[in-house]
């Protein structure tokens, strides 16, 4: 296991709100090391210049294509080829955003 990688995700996770409440305890420690608050800036930096600079203009209906592909992906543990309906149907549902 990457401790590195893994405390990233943490740590990205954390700053989108959707980190479970379960890993705060570790996202917090990782916080406290130079590599974590090295990815909390990065992240921000990053986030930063998404917000000044925008991002390209999507297409209509870039997001339900996008989700379409990805539940086309196969997943670890499932054969290839396998569609998850129930994602890519939702995905579908929620429409462009």
């Amino acid at each position: 296991m990457d401790t590195n990688k893994k405390n990233r995700e943490l740590i990205s996770a954390l700053m989108d709100g959707a980190l479970p409440e379960a890993d705060i305890e570790l996202a917090m420690a990782a916080l406290g090391t130079p590599a974590g608050d090295a990815a909390w800036r990065r992240n921000h930096l990053i986030g930063d210049a998404l917000r000044e600079y925008g991002g390209p203009e999507l297409s209509p209906g870039f997001a339900a294509r996008l989700a379409a592909r990805l539940a086309e992906e196969a997943l670890p543990g499932k054969r290839n080829g396998a569609v998850d309906e129930t994602a890519a149907s939702a995905a579908v549902a929620a429409g462009p955003r």
